[in-house]
């Protein structure tokens, strides 16, 4: 692997850089926060219009056939800014099609991803909290006409938005066998959304429940008894994307924090000249360059599919989920009074960082699964 981007890579993280700054300031995500609405419609068609919903999709589905490294690239900078797209998910359950789906489910969803026109998210929690194939309990039962699901999935992300949802559904079997991968409207009979309290305004959470759920045998994605290898590729690469999301919000509390410790005068003296804050910011550029190596590592791996693609998944997971809630937290403690208020944007990254290391496991789940695939 390279240990550089390339000059194509930096284009597009110039070129997001500058379209967010102009189209996703602060003023602007808050006054979608703080609305009815939980997604910015003009900027979700604006970046359409980039290409941006296709940039890792094939070209014969209508994307840019580009990797999960440039993938990164484009979510570091949306973590940056905050931004009220459902853009994270909607990736997520693209990826999960692209992985499970026969030739026909990919041209049915795909283009319609790759052109804005559908978002999407994908559901695998339940009530003990767990992505783990032993606490998947929806049940997916075999009907004349396709499936039939019951039960419930909690904490998915920006359901309202999304016209489709991928579901881990158990078809029989226990732990990681009897495990299937489904594709269900948002708007299918018998399927209630229910929000939930959530943290991260900019994120909202949903419980969804499947009262019989009725699908057609086109319903599910790839094997219906053994999907659980694909499942767990399509999670690790997540869990990727999620670290670069959390890596950009890292960094933007860096920056936002030297800019603060320079500006502020306490004592006729700027901030930044004390000793702890010189040390606080020092740690979080430590922390926020080590996220984005392992981060880009994982991104790299996870691309080549190689054998190091799991290990460095959780790896990633849990070193960034760490380092994005202590840089957050830190660039609170270097703002003092004014970090803790509503007008000033730290808590909506603190906010963030926290959502994002409970999302498909924080840094505690990981470490045992590096442990277990250490085989110790």
């Amino acid at each position: 692997m390279n240990f550089g981007f390339t000059e194509e890579q930096e284009l597009l993280r110039k070129t997001a850089r500058d379209f967010l700054t102009e189209h996703a300031p602060m003023q602007r995500v808050r006054e979608v926060m703080e609305g009815d609405l939980s997604c910015d419609a003009e900027l979700w068609s604006a970046m359409a219009e980039l290409g941006w919903m296709g940039l890792a999709l094939p070209e014969e589905y209508g994307g840019s056939d580009l990797g999960m490294v440039e993938l990164c690239v484009l979510l570091e900078e949306l973590g940056r800014t905050l931004a009220a797209v459902p853009f994270l998910p909607t990736a997520i359950a693209a990826r999960a099609i692209l992985e499970a789906g026969d030739a026909d489910q990919r041209s049915e969803w795909l283009p319609k991803i790759a052109s804005g026109g559908l978002r999407a998210t994908f559901a695998i929690t339940e009530e003990a909290g767990s992505d783990a194939p032993a606490a998947i309990g929806l049940a997916a039962k075999r009907t004349e006409v396709g499936w039939s699901l019951t039960g419930r999935k909690l904490f998915v992300p920006d359901v309202a938005d999304a016209g489709v949802v991928l579901v881990v559904a158990r078809t029989g079997g226990e732990g990681e066998s009897g495990l299937g991968l489904f594709v269900v409207s948002t708007g299918a009979a018998r399927l209630g959304v229910e929000p939930m309290k959530s943290m991260d305004l900019l994120r909202p959470l949903s419980e969804i429940s499947f009262d019989g759920v009725e699908l057609p045998r086109s319903g599910l994605l790839g094997d219906a008894e053994d999907a659980w290898p694909s499942i767990e590729r399509i999670l690790d690469r997540a869990r990727v994307m999620i670290c670069a999301e959390m890596l950009g919000g890292a960094e933007r509390c860096l920056e936002d924090s030297v800019a603060y410790a320079k500006e502020r005068v306490q004592f006729g003296k700027p901030i930044g000249v004390n000793q702890a804050i010189k040390h606080k910011c020092a740690d979080m550029l430590f922390a926020v360059e080590s996220s984005k190596s392992i981060t880009y590592y994982a991104a790299w791996a996870a691309n080549e599919d190689n054998d190091e693609a799991p290990m460095t998944a959780s790896m990633a997971k849990a070193f960034v989920s760490d380092a994005y809630r202590s840089v957050a937290g830190e660039n609170i403690q270097i703002h003092g009074g004014v970090g803790f208020t509503w007008e000033y944007d730290c808590h909506l990254f603190f906010k963030r960082a926290k959502s994002s290391e409970a999302w498909l496991g924080d840094g505690s789940q990981h470490r045992e699964r590096v442990a277990r695939l250490l085989e110790i």
